[in-house]
């Protein structure tokens, strides 16, 4: 091998190395050069002034020689000073250095201190972000499980419109074969009691064209003897005439009557309500009388009757029964005793809330019309209705007994008034109205309605047919009759009451008060027992009471209703008032 060659490539291989070494030191002393520039600047300098100092001071060591000696010490000793502010310099840039790597230092452990937060924060971050995806996830499970009951609720919303237009169908469709078995029977009893009518017309004429032989001599009084031979020979007398007349009477009058008396007594049961009347018709119905009704002052008791507000309430015939009913469905039963209402009983049945309420004369049966479009029948001694009457299609507003203690009539917001049989739970009459029925009364050959379009309709309780319109001053919300049947009173919605007498002058009184308000379209206002007084409830909570001769406000009683109210009821023995609201409260009020 070349020893020549071999030493070559050693002295590169050598230069090659050593001259990375000096481009290192080279950087690194750029850049220490660059970081300490202004120190070494100073450093420079001081080193500089130092080795001026030493030969200065080597100088000034020696013995001063010639005339220059005492501008050298000058020198010297400008040069200490110079010294000595550099040096204070230097030791002050070090303080300046040392306060610089504190600062610098407390830079780095806040920085830490802030990449610590920041490293924590995005730890947080991480967390929620997962906590979001978790619940985004269990939204989507929500929003999948609510888009499954949602169509679950429309198939049963359509389920329950279809459930309801067959129970409508089949309503209509009950109501129909009602109707139909109703003209009927009608149709029935009207055939049998024209077959009747001809059949008592023929004997009767029968009867009129035969001829009746009577001796003369039975038909004057004579004077007889009481000894045997004339009272054996009266006997054969009588014996003869007596065989005489019946020989004579297959064709008389008294025969046709002895024998037709059960065909036209049948008759005229029959033609009564197209059905034979029953026991009940046959007995005498309770009649309260009040000489004097009392104004009440002070509340006797306040209650809660009801779960919702109270809708209407009503005394018994004896005033010792009290009937509420209102939005929760169902009607309650108050015992009125010393001053007391006692809880009697619940009556149930109603699937919605109960509009209006009304005893019968017995005092045994209590009827009730309700939202739900039907008219119900309880005995008192059952809580489940006896009689249900339905047909009207929308809710039923008033519900009174007429007097045929076996027919009631109702009115509706469906513009009807109907007539209808409790016996056999049917329609026998309906007729249209303009407006909506509020409320009706009944009278003994009459029916009185009131309506929202401002008008009184009294109708032939017969033949249901609108006989006469009264105007009023307002939407009608009730209706009372007093005790006599001579008076009207009805409660509108423009804040007056209406006092109209039904005799032939047809006279008119409007009682009126400041703060008086009618609170809704369903507010009830009723005459005292004794026709002196006129008690109906404000928006405000108070109960109001006019005095009927003087025309003004009697009293006015307030403080324990904080609602509406919405029915007042005055005992037919004239001694208390109950008045309800919406608020579930009920108030027994009676004079001092």
């Amino acid at each position: 091998m070349d020893p020549g060659g071999a030493s070559q490539r050693s002295s590169r291989s050598g230069g090659s190395w050593k001259g990375h070494i000096i481009q290192q030191l080279r950087h690194r002393d750029r850049i220490q050069n660059t970081t300490f520039q202004d120190l070494i600047r100073f450093y420079t300098l001081l080193l500089e002034k130092t080795s001026l100092t030493k030969r200065l001071l080597s100088h000034s060591a020696r013995p001063p020689e010639g005339p220059n000696s005492s501008s050298l010490q000058i020198q010297s000793s400008s040069l200490k000073e110079k010294m000595g502010e550099l040096a204070y310099k230097v030791v002050e840039l070090q303080q300046q250095v040392k306060i610089k790597d504190d600062v610098l230092e407390e830079q780095r452990s806040r920085l830490q201190e802030e990449e610590d937060r920041l490293k924590g924060a995005s730890d947080a971050k991480l967390a929620l972000q997962q906590q979001v995806q978790q619940i985004e996830e269990k939204n989507k499970k929500l929003k999948t499980a609510y888009d499954a009951l949602l169509e679950r609720q429309r198939e049963a919303e359509s389920k329950i419109r279809e459930e309801k237009e067959k129970e409508e169908g089949m309503l209509e469709d009950m109501m129909h074969l009602k109707k139909q078995a109703a003209a009927r029977m009608n149709h029935r009893n009207e055939r049998r009691s024209r077959a009747r009518q001809a059949t008592v017309q023929k004997e009767l004429r029968t009867v009129a064209r035969s001829k009746v032989t009577v001796d003369s001599s039975s038909s004057a009084p004579t004077s007889r003897s009481t000894s045997p031979k004339n009272k054996d020979k009266d006997e054969s007398t009588g014996r003869s005439q007596t065989r005489l007349f019946r020989s004579a009477s297959a064709t008389s009058p008294r025969s046709f009557f002895s024998s037709s008396k059960f065909s036209i007594r049948e008759m005229f049961e029959k033609k009564r309500g197209h059905s034979i009347h029953s026991l009940e018709e046959d007995l005498l119905y309770p009649v309260g009388i009040c000489l004097s009704a009392r104004v009440p002052t002070r509340p006797l008791q306040v209650l809660e009757a009801h779960e919702q507000g109270i809708n209407t309430v009503r005394f018994s015939f004896s005033s010792d029964l009290l009937a509420t009913g209102g939005t929760d469905r169902v009607i309650k039963l108050w015992d009125v005793r010393a001053g007391w209402l006692s809880h009697r009983g619940t009556l149930d049945g109603s699937t919605e809330g109960i509009t209006c309420v009304e005893f019968d004369p017995t005092g045994r049966r209590i009827l009730a019309a309700s939202h739900n479009k039907s008219a119900l029948l309880w005995c008192l001694d059952d809580s489940v209705p006896k009689v249900t009457l339905t047909g009207h299609s929308r809710k039923v507003t008033a519900a009174r007994f007429t007097c045929s203690p076996h027919q009631v009539v109702t009115g509706s917001t469906d513009r009807t008034i109907r007539l209808w049989d409790l016996k056999r739970a049917a329609c026998l009459q309906q007729r249209e109205v303009a407006s909506f029925c509020s409320d009706l009364v009944c009278s003994e050959n009459s029916i009185i309605s009131g309506h929202f379009d401002s008008k009184i309709r009294v109708w032939d309780s017969r033949t249901v047919s609108c006989v006469q319109e009264l105007p009023s001053q307002g939407r009608v919300t009730s209706l009372d009759l007093s005790s006599d049947r001579r008076q009207l009173l009805s409660c509108c919605r423009d804040d007056c009451l209406q006092l109209v007498d039904l005799r032939w002058s047809n006279d008119r009184m409007c009682f009126r008060a400041d703060g008086f308000k009618c609170g809704s379209d369903s507010t009830k206002a009723v005459i005292s027992p004794d026709g002196c007084y006129l008690a109906a409830g404000s928006a405000d909570g108070a109960v109001y009471i006019w005095n009927v001769s003087k025309g003004n406000l009697e009293t006015r009683l307030q403080g324990q209703h904080s609602s509406s109210i919405t029915a007042v009821s005055w005992s037919l023995s004239g001694e208390y008032v109950v008045s309800v609201d919406r608020s579930r409260r009920a108030v027994l009020w009676r004079d001092i």
